[in-house]
């Protein structure tokens, strides 16, 4: 199983302060990685190092705003020196709006594309050029169903997230000849604090009618667990994926493959 290690390996994981990034950044380091994270305020990192630490993991964290440009190279310079090469770039920051598109302004549409896709490019291409040098790299983006689907009230978050999708697919097709496999990892609705009041049961007991959407179109039956995208995680960083490239895994419970339950 040696080649699922990650003993020696540096990760970067963007907005890795809590939920899903805290999940797959605690997972990699299981498997042997040293940590570091980037959050937009000290706040954030100071959260994120109490949570690290209450886990048992040693973990660096960094003050870093990943839409800006400038920003991001000196975090990527001053982990290059503090920590050592990055090996493993899992792009996790992101956030969503959830307006009508007509009601949706363009400065927040700009605004979710400028976290949800500017920032990976930004990111990924600050870290490339060392991997380079090195010989081998993993770029881990965190796309979505919406990679793949359209849903109300999320054109912005869509857009960019399957704008994602095809830049991981470009980043292997250019990079792969340097031996940097960027695969993607689509998580399905998974069970954190964000998604916590659509899980509530209601006041007559029953469960919130999104609740009741998503576990109908889900074979599996049920929301996904930030622990559930671990164990993929850890494949798409290490030996085990170096033939894997410009895939995105989806780890949905089945939704995308199910056109769901007969009313």
């Amino acid at each position: 199983m040696d080649i699922f290690s990650l003993k020696g390996k540096i990760a970067w994981i963007t907005g890795g302060s809590y939920g899903i990034g805290f999940a797959i950044a605690s997972e990699l380091a299981k498997a042997g990685a040293a940590i570091v994270f980037n959050d937009i305020g000290q706040d954030q990192v100071n959260k994120g190092l109490e949570a690290y630490k209450s886990a048992g993991i040693t973990a660096r964290g960094y003050v870093c705003d990943v839409t800006d440009e400038n920003a991001v190279n000196e975090t990527a310079a001053k982990i290059e020196k503090e920590v050592g090469v990055v090996d493993i770039l899992v792009n996790n920051a992101g956030i969503i709006k959830r307006i009508p598109m007509t009601e949706m302004s363009a400065a927040d549409f700009r605004q979710v594309i400028d976290v949800d896709l500017n920032a990976p490019f930004i990111v990924a291409k600050a870290v490339i050029p060392s991997m380079i040098k090195k010989g081998s790299g993993k770029i881990i983006n965190i796309c979505s169903m919406m990679s793949e689907l359209g849903r109300e009230t999320v054109s912005a978050y869509a857009a960019a997230k399957g704008g994602l999708k095809m830049l991981t697919k470009n980043i292997a097709s250019e990079y792969g000849q340097y031996n940097i496999q960027c695969n993607g990892l689509g998580p399905g609705y998974i069970e954190t604090p964000q998604t916590a009041p659509l899980r509530e049961r209601q006041s007559d007991g029953n469960r919130h009618p999104f609740d009741q959407f998503i576990i109908a179109k889900t074979p599996a039956n049920r929301w996904g667990k930030p622990e559930d995208l671990a164990g993929p995680a850890v494949f798409l960083a290490s030996e085990a994926s170096n033939f894997v490239n410009g895939h995105i895994l989806y780890v949905d419970g089945g939704i995308l493959a199910y056109i769901g339950r007969q009313p």
